[in-house]
């Protein structure tokens, strides 16, 4: 069983994930936030940038698209193909308003009729094979039985399972019931997502899903990025932790301003880590802060000198402000 890293906007960039993959080994795959191909047929400047495989190699990184429109899938798909990738994903899982909106991410899963026709476009054509990334319907999770039998009919490569729905985010407990009720009735390989905060956690997935290829992680590993680690045996080094956000922060005030991209970023990301420590007081005077020097050293004597969890408290997280488009 495969442990990835679940693709998360605008947190898990490129140079988040090589800093990862350097300070806490053991991540199998990391997956590559989704990219919006339109009919302009062309990848941005930081598109390229992002699909640049750099010292992971193409083995170990996961392509994802968003859209509704078959020809600009297949488009991208080749382009994807063309840099050496050896797979690509389909996004039918996000959950943000603006996307379901246009019919994109988990809104194609509103419309069976219109998801099967688009299915059958991409899987007829596609220049490599396709996997994809799914939540279990948009209102209700009876959805899932009318939407079994449309991805029943295709090559998957991989499924990957969030088991809520688009209304309910990230909220409540997620319905193990669908996973199961999959594993029955399709035959490719499938991996688990959603609620994977612990290594008890992981090891609960495995042991109620024997043939299970894997699981991907999202908000579990940005509150902990040693959680894999802690998967495959090891232990949380507060070093390593340290090394890590030190060598993130050196990377992107390459391109970003303290007080300007970089002291949103890092709020963001100390949104998850901060759930770590016993209560949300240091998250508080982080949040305040409203100049980078005021915020590096704060966060890194919390790092070296603070008390950390094994467990992070996700209930927490509920009163913040947050919107994960994946993971």
């Amino acid at each position: 069983m495969t442990l990835d890293f679940a693709p998360l906007e605008g947190i898990t960039s490129r140079d988040f994930r090589e800093v990862h993959a350097a300070c806490f080994p053991g991540v199998d795959r990391y997956w590559i936030p989704f990219l919006s191909p339109t009919s302009a047929r062309q990848l941005t400047a930081r598109q390229l940038r992002e699909l640049d495989p750099g010292p992971l190699g193409c083995e170990r990184l996961v392509p994802q698209l968003l859209t509704k429109e078959p020809a600009d899938f297949l488009w991208a798909a080749g382009a994807i193909a063309a840099l050496g990738y050896r797979e690509v994903n389909l996004n039918l899982g996000c959950p943000s308003g603006t996307v379901v909106s246009k019919g994109k991410g988990s809104g194609l899963l509103r419309d069976p009729e219109t998801l099967d026709r688009f299915l059958e476009a991409i899987f007829t054509a596609a220049p490599l094979p396709i996997s994809i990334k799914t939540r279990i319907g948009v209102e209700n999770p009876a959805e899932w039985e009318v939407l079994l039998p449309i991805l029943a009919r295709y090559p998957i490569r991989e499924l990957t399972i969030h088991p809520r729905t688009r209304r309910e985010l990230y909220k409540g407990d997620v319905h193990p019931e669908a996973f199961r009720r999959t594993a029955e009735v399709l035959p490719f390989p499938l991996r688990y997502n959603g609620n994977l905060f612990t290594p008890a956690d992981v090891q609960r997935a495995e042991a109620a899903y024997p043939d299970l290829a894997g699981v991907m992680i999202g908000r579990g590993l940005l509150a902990d990025p040693a959680l894999v680690v802690r998967c495959k045996g090891g232990k949380r080094d507060r070093a390593a932790l340290t090394a890590f956000h030190e060598e993130l922060a050196a990377r992107y005030l390459r391109y970003m301003h303290p007080d300007g991209a970089l002291l949103p970023k890092f709020k963001e990301l100390w949104l998850y880590l901060s759930l770590l420590l016993p209560d949300d007081l240091a998250w508080k005077k982080l949040r305040k802060c409203s100049r980078w020097a005021d915020f590096h050293p704060l966060a890194l004597d919390l790092l070296e000198n603070g008390v950390l969890t094994d467990e992070a408290d996700f209930s927490r997280i509920s009163q913040k402000s947050v919107n994960l488009l994946d993971g």
